[in-house]
């Protein structure tokens, strides 16, 4: 996310949380390099165990803004987490950074990121994984818009209906305008 887009969300009196990645190397090294010689402002481990997986969640927050770009508008805290587990037995380590507007606590931070996650995963990735909506070729005018309206109606017609899966749904109800009627009586 440029500069510049801090700089509009500020300016519209909203804040942000954003996440760092590779294509902002100094940003990000920045982040690195305060995680490892200070101490966080807050700090939060939690564990957490789920059908096939496993992972400790470490959240870090550092409210240090020295040595970082003026023109990254708003910055009040520097986000590290640091994600460790296992996935299918397989073991994984990753490590995201963001920064924030805010001046929050790693609690804090910790559930508004995983909240994202959880829209992320309910939301856009099902968008995209079951109705493919990132292939679309429709690009003109409002058409991408409002289709990515109704693939969100049709999701939550789905998901008022009962259906365990949503990609078993779409099979059952593709192509079948009673059973897609049915849903909305």
């Amino acid at each position: 996310m440029p500069k510049k887009t801090c700089e509009m969300i500020i300016e519209s009196c909203n804040d942000y949380v954003i996440a760092v990645k590779n294509n902002q190397p100094k940003l990000h090294s920045h982040i690195q390099r305060i995680a490892a010689l200070r101490k966080p402002t807050s700090r939060i481990v939690e564990t957490e165990k789920t059908r096939d997986r496993l992972t400790t969640r470490i959240v870090e927050v550092f409210h240090e803004n020295k040595g970082i770009d003026p023109k990254w508008i708003g910055i009040n805290s520097l986000i590290r987490v640091e994600r460790v587990g296992t996935r299918k037995g397989k073991k994984y380590h990753e490590i995201v950074c963001y920064i924030s507007s805010l001046l929050g606590t790693a609690k804090e931070f910790a559930i508004g990121i995983r909240g994202h996650w959880g829209i992320e995963n309910r939301l856009h990735w099902v968008k995209d994984v079951v109705f493919k909506e990132d292939s679309s070729t429709i690009r003109m005018g409002n058409a991408p818009a409002n289709l990515s309206i109704t693939r969100a109606i049709a999701l939550n017609i789905i998901r008022r209906n009962s259906y365990a899966s949503i990609t078993i749904a779409h099979r059952f109800l593709s192509h079948d305008i009673d059973k897609l009627l049915a849903l909305v009586k």
